[in-house]
């Protein structure tokens, strides 16, 4: 992966470990509930959780394994060096959970008319990285 350097001086972006027991899980058909119970730090299965849900009309359920994926992202920011702002790249897989929860705790939000959190977590997303907030504000 290419490095960029920050000629504005702001932090550095930021890029989660990858898991790659997690990902083998999903690549052989597991379920994104088997792969949030033997990886619970795995954003991306909590992703797919919330977007299941919020498909099949249940924007609660879908709000809550958002934000337990949004949180387990968090955690994983910060042990990375995140303070709490910067970029967290779109093109580093291993960020994508974590963004696609932000989108998806925003798209939940906005269904049970918690504007302020569903604009919360836009401007988030779009702060994290423009490419994450225009490739997932449609879903």
């Amino acid at each position: 992966m290419t490095e960029h350097k920050n000629l504005l001086g702001g932090p550095e972006p930021t890029y989660l470990p990858e898991n790659e027991d997690a990902y083998r899980m999903l690549a052989d058909s597991a379920s994104p509930a088997e792969v949030a119970a033997a990886h619970p730090t795995f954003s991306l299965a909590w992703a797919m959780l919330a977007d299941d849900a919020f498909e099949a009309g249940r924007a609660v359920e879908s709000y809550a394994y958002a934000r337990t994926g949004y949180h387990r992202g968090l955690d994983h920011l910060r042990r990375a060096g995140w303070k709490g702002h910067g970029p967290v790249p779109w093109s580093h897989r291993a960020n994508r959970g974590f963004l696609r929860c932000l989108a998806a705790l925003a798209r939940a939000a906005e269904a049970i008319k918690e504007t302020d959190e569903a604009e919360r977590c836009r401007q988030f997303l779009q702060d994290s990285d423009p490419q994450a907030y225009d490739e997932l504000k449609s879903r």
